[in-house]
């Protein structure tokens, strides 16, 4: 099997080591651009705890902050490996999305310990602020990337559509669909995703890609790479 991956360079590399292990072989034509802000240290007087809603985040602040004492609840597994990785050590993962994130918030931290601060990007999904913020709790967040949706397909993706080279795409987010589904239509290559299958993180990303003549859109039983991953597996073992 050879799949396009869609991801950035900075989430891709874990998942190509994953394909690789499973003989899927892995083409990376990223589709957003991560420009992280420089600025000063962050003040992070009281301040409990750090929401973390994707491996962005985590390495936004990883560039602006050396507290590593703080806790960190993280939106799913891959973004609190990110944090362990980057040497957090009290870290709790949601396992779901920022539903689920709110809900270990309010399960595990108390309002009136502090505050709650969420880095995070130029455009945030979800209802984070509102779910909290009903909950008594001091939500902050502070702004350190961007990510910048690319102006054309990239070649080797354009060029592996062309040739029918790709079984499958691999699309974790929402707005990587979106984008994945304009540069296609700009590009009149829609026609040639009819034997391609789409991997898709959630129901959200596989609605932002549903408009494409996929041969069929796949979707993981929970919005986590291992369970993406499982999902490959099964396919390659029916397929086998």
């Amino acid at each position: 099997m050879r799949v396009l991956v869609t991801r950035s360079k900075y989430d891709a590399a874990h998942l190509i080591e994953e394909l690789g292990l499973r003989n899927i072989e892995a083409v990376l034509a990223p589709l957003l651009e991560i420009e992280f802000f420089s600025g000063p240290v962050l003040n992070l007087e009281g301040v409990q705890a750090l929401l973390m809603t994707s491996a962005n985040g985590v390495r936004a602040f990883s560039r602006r902050s050396d507290n590593r004492d703080l806790r960190v609840v993280a939106v799913g597994d891959a973004t609190a490996q990110a944090a362990r990785g980057h040497g957090f050590d009290n870290v709790i993962s949601a396992a779901g999305d920022v539903d689920h994130l709110a809900s270990a918030v309010i399960r595990g931290l108390k309002p009136e310990d502090g505050a709650v601060l969420h880095p995070a990007g130029t455009a945030v999904a979800g209802c984070l602020e509102r779910l909290l913020g009903a909950a008594g709790y001091n939500y902050r967040r502070v702004v350190l990337y961007e990510a910048k949706s690319v102006d054309r397909l990239p070649t080797v993706a354009r060029d592996g559509f062309i040739n029918g080279a790709f079984d499958g795409v691999l699309i974790y987010s929402p707005r990587t669909g979106a984008t994945f589904h304009r540069l296609v239509m700009e590009s009149g290559l829609a026609s040639t995703l009819d034997k391609v299958w789409a991997f898709c993180l959630s129901e959200n990303v596989a609605g932002s890609i549903s408009g494409l003549p996929w041969a069929s859109i796949l979707i993981a039983p929970r919005p986590e790479q291992t369970a993406l991953l499982a999902l490959l597996d099964k396919c390659v073992k029916e397929g086998s």
